[in-house]
């Protein structure tokens, strides 16, 4: 058993730290600062607060360990012996990485060196990959450039969304690091140092990168759509009103202008740069998520529209 610290904010930590917890003496938990969420801008806990909470366990959420010596000295008092990341968000600056004895042990959902960064699940899906993995290393100053400890392959499916991945790889990262942990402590790990040459870097993914572009082909739409779910959803425009468009279907062997909203069997597609997006669901600005058949029966002027931002059709 060990003294742990554990940083991390979203659901995607939960499974690793809740394993860990099981079998270590968890000292504190790192989480990111309180974030105003839904229609009324409340300030909302990251899941990892509540988790901890939950289980009485002390809750650190500075704005920055790089610009807070006070929350520096927190962690130093609490004497761990490794700190291990997952998804926190945070900068961990030289005086935290050299804290504890064992190192900082960080949980990164793709399969190092490729996708460095922080979206490698939304990256992966956008690639078309049929294959990513989740991999433990050793921190270093340099952002998921750290020497290997341990890695683990995971295939995507066609229907893969990135929460279904990203749910998927929270599980096998957390039986990967509980297992890593043990044998790290053991001094049965050698760390393998990463390829640079092999290095790729995804970026952080905006609101605006939700925005569909018809113009591009519908394989890399459909992607898009999948690799967005649930955030920030994939959206166009109708009317001047948001739609956004759940999971969809690639037809190569149907053709309309980009953007443009055809019948296909008893439902919809929409015009791409190469074929045609098959609608499956759609969510109006203000209303349910709901199939494309039940949105026509509501909206049968749907059929024959133009989707997008004005300006981005006249341009």
């Amino acid at each position: 058993m060990a003294r742990l610290v554990l940083m991390g904010s979203p659901t995607f930590a939960l499974p690793t730290f809740e394993a860990l917890a099981e079998e270590h003496e968890i000292v504190g938990v790192f989480t990111q600062p309180d974030k105003p969420a839904g229609r009324g801008l409340r300030p909302t806990p990251p899941p990892v607060k509540v988790w901890a909470q939950e289980r009485g366990l002390p809750v650190f959420q500075p704005r920055s360990l790089r610009r807070d010596p006070e929350a520096v000295a927190q962690l130093r008092a609490l004497r761990p012996e490794v700190i291990v990341v997952a998804a926190y968000g945070l900068i961990l600056p030289p005086e935290v990485l050299a804290l504890p004895p064992y190192g900082c042990l960080n949980l990164h959902a793709s399969l190092l060196p490729r996708y460095r960064g922080p979206a490698p699940i939304q990256a992966a899906l956008l690639h078309g990959d049929s294959e990513t993995g989740v991999t433990v290393m050793l921190m270093t100053e340099e952002v998921d450039a750290g020497p290997i400890l341990a890695m683990e392959r995971e295939p995507i499916y066609p229907e893969d969304t990135a929460e279904t991945l990203g749910e998927r790889l929270a599980r096998r990262g957390a039986r990967l690091m509980r297992e890593t942990l043990r044998r790290w402590l053991a001094g049965e790990i050698t760390p393998q140092p990463q390829d640079p040459s092999q290095a790729t870097y995804c970026p952080r993914i905006t609101k605006a990168d939700g925005e569909i572009d018809w113009r591009r082909p519908a394989v890399e739409i459909e992607r898009r759509i999948r690799a967005f779910t649930p955030w920030p959803g994939a959206y166009t425009f109708w009317k001047g009103r948001l739609l956004k468009i759940g999971p969809a279907r690639v037809r190569l062997d149907l053709h309309a202008p980009p953007g443009r909203v055809v019948r296909v069997n008893g439902g919809a597609g929409v015009g791409t740069g190469e074929g045609v997006v098959e609608l499956r669901t759609v969510q109006l600005e203000g209303k349910r998520m709901m199939p494309i058949e039940a949105f026509l029966n509501g909206h049968p002027d749907f059929l024959g529209a133009t989707l997008g931002r004005e300006e981005a059709r006249d341009g």
